[in-house]
C-alpha cells in the first residue's frame, strides 16, 4: 500500500482537487491520503493557513473577527460550489470554526494551534465527501481517534512513540483513508501542530506506522532538481536520491519538503517518491536508502542564507580540557542550537542560524563567553550563506574540493569557511550573502556539467 500526501497547491481549488481524485482513483494501492489546507490559487493569493492565522490574531487581540472568519469560509464555499457538494459542508466548517473560537483557552500558543489545524481538518472532511461522491468510498479519520499523539510543544510538537502502534490499525480500514496533516492531539486531548510544513511529517509518520511500501509526496514540481532553477536555468532533474543526500540538500535550502519529514520513513526504510499533481505521469524523484552512483558524481547543490558565526581565539586552546564543551553549554543554556563547529588548535568557530539570535541575546552570549571562557578574542559575523555540494559519488573522489575552490576563486568569491563531513558525501562552503548566487552558479557550472 502507498501513503499519498497532497500539499496545499494540489488542493487550492476545485480544479486541483479533481486532479487529486483522478490520481488516487488511478492506483488502488493509494490507500491512505494525507491532505494539507488549501494553498494559493494564483500568485498573490493567500493560503487558508494564513487566513486562519489572521483569524486567530484578531480573536486574541479582542478585535471583531467576522471578516477574517468569512474569508476562510468563502474559500471552502468556492470549492463546495464548484464541485456541487451539499451546502451543509460549508455550514459545518463555519460551525467548527466558531466552536474553536468559543472554546478559546488561556494558552495563546495552544489556541493558535487549534485554529490553524482547522485548515487541514476541514479539508480532509471535504475531500472524503468528494472521493465518495465520485465513486471512491472514503472515510475521514480523526487524528485523535486514530491515535496521533503529540507532545505539548504547541507549534513545534513531536510525535510520541506510542502513536505508531495505534496508527498501524489504519491498514485495516476498508475505505480510502483521508487523514488531515499538520496536527495531532496531546495526551490531554489538546490540539497541537507540527512545525509549519508539518503535513509532510504526518504523511511520513503514517507511512512508517502502516508499513507502506512507498510514501508519495505530491507537490507542484516534476522532481527535485540538481540546483535552484532561479540561479541556474534548466537544471537537470534528479531521478534517484539517497536519504543522506536528501537530508544534506534539504538542510541547506531544498524546499520540496521539510527535512524533519524524512525521519520516520528513513527509520522504516520506506522509499519516498516526489511527484507533480499537475503531471502525475512524470516519473518524479525517488528517495531510497541506497543507490548506484558514479565515482566523482555531484548529485545536487543547495544553499541557504541567514547564518551567523561566533569566532573565538585563545592561545593554547587545544590544551584546555573542556573548552568546547563549555562553549556549547553556554549556547544550550541560551536555547541556541548550532550548525557547524570548525576549529583549529587555537581557534574555534560556531555557525548558527541568525533568526533566534536577537541583538539582546547576542550581547548576552558574547558577555558570557568573555567572562566564562576568557578568550583572547571573540567576535560575531552575520550575513553568511552556506552552500552544500552533495553526492554519494564524492566519497574518495580526489580533487573535488580543489575543483570547487577553483570555481569560486575564478569568479572572485572569497570562501569564509569550508567543512567536509566525515561521510565525505558533502562539502560545505560559507560565503558572504552578497556572493551567494554568484557562488552557487559558479559551483553549478563547474560540478554539474557532466
Amino acid at each position: 500500500m502507498k501513503v499519498a500526501k497532497f500539499g496545499g497547491t494540489s488542493l487550492a481549488d476545485a480544479g486541483q482537487i479533481q486532479k487529486v481524485v483522478q490520481i488516487v482513483k488511478a492506483d488502488p494501492t493509494r490507500r491512505i491520503v494525507v491532505v494539507s489546507a488549501p494553498g494559493k490559487r494564483f500568485s498573490g493569493d493567500i493560503k487558508v493557513t494564513d487566513l486562519l492565522i489572521a483569524l486567530a490574531k484578531a480573536v486574541l487581540a479582542g478585535r471583531p473577527f467576522e471578516s477574517e472568519l468569512a474569508a476562510v469560509v468563502e474559500r471552502y464555499a468556492g470549492i463546495q460550489q464548484a464541485l456541487n457538494l451539499d451546502r451543509e459542508v460549508v455550514t459545518e466548517i463555519e460551525n467548527d470554526l466558531r466552536c474553536r473560537i468559543q472554546n478559546r483557552c488561556e494558552n495563546e500558543a495552544q489556541f493558535l494551534d487549534a485554529i490553524k489545524a482547522a485548515g487541514e481538518d476541514n479539508c480532509a472532511k471535504l475531500m472524503a465527501r468528494v472521493f465518495t461522491q465520485q465513486g471512491l468510498p472514503a472515510r475521514y479519520v480523526d487524528p485523535r481517534e486514530a491515535g496521533m499523539l503529540l507532545s505539548e510543544d504547541f507549534g513545534n510538537a513531536q510525535v510520541l512513540p506510542e502513536s505508531y502502534t495505534r496508527l498501524a490499525a489504519l491498514r485495516n480500514v476498508p475505505e480510502t483513508v483521508v487523514f488531515p496533516g499538520f496536527f495531532g492531539y496531546t495526551q490531554r486531548g489538546q490540539v497541537a501542530t507540527f512545525p509549519r510544513g508539518g503535513s509532510d511529517i504526518t504523511g511520513s509518520i503514517l507511512a512508517a506506522a502502516v508499513g507502506a511500501h512507498q510514501y508519495e509526496n505530491f507537490t507542484d514540481v516534476d522532481s527535485v532538481f540538481a540546483i535552484d532553477p532561479r540561479i541556474l536555468p534548466n537544471p537537470r532533474p534528479i531521478p534517484v536520491l539517497t536519504y543522506r543526500e536528501m537530508r544534506e540538500l534539504a538542510y541547506a535550502g531544498f524546499g520540496v519538503f521539510h527535512d524533519e519529514a524524512i525521519v520516520p520513513v528513513v527509520q522504516a526504510k520506506i522509499p519516498i517518491c516526489i511527484k507533480n499533481t499537475n503531471r502525475p505521469d512524470a516519473p518524479g524523484t525517488l528517495i531510497v536508502p541506497q543507490r548506484k552512483y558514479r565515482h566523482g558524481e555531484v548529485i545536487g547543490i543547495a544553499s541557504a542564507d541567514g547564518f551567523s558565526t561566533i569566532n573565538l581565539s585563545k592561545y593554547m586552546m587545544n590544551r584546555e580540557v573542556g573548552f568546547g564543551r563549555r562553549l556549547l553549554q553556554i549556547l544550550e543554556q541560551e536555547q541556541l542550537s548550532f550548525e557547524h563547529v570548525p576549529s583549529g588548535i587555537d581557534s574555534m568557530s560556531v555557525i548558527l542560524r541568525r533568526a533566534p539570535l536577537t541583538r539582546k541575546k547576542e550581547e548576552h552570549v558574547l558577555n558570557r563567553i568573555r567572562e566564562e571562557l576568557r578568550p583572547d578574542d571573540v567576535t560575531i559575523a552575520h550575513d553568511l550563506a552556506l552552500i552544500m555540494v552533495v553526492g554519494e559519488g564524492m566519497r574518495y573522489a580526489v580533487g573535488m574540493a580543489a575543483k570547487a575552490c577553483a570555481a569560486l576563486a575564478n569568479t572572485g568569491v572569497n570562501i569564509e569557511m569550508i567543512n567536509q563531513g566525515s561521510s565525505e558525501i558533502s562539502i560545505m562552503f560559507g560565503v558572504k550573502e552578497m556572493d551567494h548566487k554568484t557562488a552557487v552558479e559558479a559551483l553549478g557550472r563547474a560540478l554539474l556539467a557532466s
